[in-house]
């Protein structure tokens, strides 16, 4: 299975995923990218992933379905280009030879899905649109912060080798967010030297893993005693687990 980000506009990736001759793609934000990628590797598009319903995740959606015949699979509860196969946490697909998994993970937008897969002798897989990023999360245009919480923590709770394939390469700027909340943390300092000698050769940081995220992502250790006091600095109201949370993401709004 030969996982593929396609970079689009300044910083987003399309995920393509490919086995042999045939392809599906994730959140293709634009259908170009995806036509000419298609015809070099010289595949053929199966299928269209969306994680939820933002432009940047969608604007190539139509074309490329008209182009190829790809069948759409999207969130249930969010205005999507028709016509389109809804699905919603707990529903699985069968694509390429892998099952995907559908979770929820409301907060980033209202109905955003998740699709998690765990392809035979590899690393699982998970396309998590804008609800995780490396050293990051997404901003609550539509949720709650207990919304966002919740589906952080669906994610946090899977296999520390899951292969996290975020939709934007936000992590060199994550991080240096992350620092100043955790600055003595070492596994943070040892990333930002690793992301810094690939952004310098233009190189993707991605896909990460859950298990690196629950060590160097605030938005994943709002439990631990460290992000609590830092928050508490920024708010000193912020106490039970959602209030810290809803700081954080605050003052990354801020920062």
């Amino acid at each position: 299975m030969n996982l593929i980000p396609l970079p689009a506009f300044n910083d987003n990736y399309i995920w393509m995923l490919r086995d042999g001759q045939y392809a599906l793609v994730v959140d293709p934000g634009e259908a170009q990218v995806v036509f000419e990628a298609i015809e070099r590797l010289g595949v053929q598009l199966g299928a269209i992933l969306v994680t939820h319903h933002h432009a940047d995740h969608t604007g190539g959606v139509a074309e490329l379905r008209e182009g190829t015949g790809a069948q759409v699979f999207g969130p249930l509860h969010e205005t999507m280009p028709e016509p389109l196969t809804r699905l919603t946490g707990g529903d699985a697909i069968d694509l390429l030879g892998l099952r995907l998994q559908v979770i929820d993970v409301p907060g980033h937008t209202s109905g955003h899905i998740a699709f998690y897969a765990e392809p035979v002798g590899e690393a699982p897989l998970l396309f998590c649109g804008d609800t995780l990023f490396s050293a990051g999360s997404g901003r609550l245009f539509e949720g709650t912060p207990a919304q966002m919480l919740t589906s952080l923590g669906k994610l946090a709770a899977l296999p520390d080798n899951t292969r996290v394939c975020c939709a934007h390469e936000y992590t060199a700027s994550g991080l240096v967010f992350a620092h100043a909340v955790e600055p003595d943390n070492q596994a943070l300092i040892s990333y930002q030297v690793r992301v810094k000698a690939l952004r310098e050769q233009q190189l993707p940081t991605l896909p990460s893993s859950i298990g690196l995220e629950k060590a160097v992502n605030p938005f994943l250790r709002t439990h631990l005693g460290s992000v609590i006091r830092a928050v508490q600095q920024f708010d000193a109201c912020a106490q039970d687990p959602i209030s810290v949370f809803a700081a954080l993401r605050t003052w990354k709004n801020q920062f």
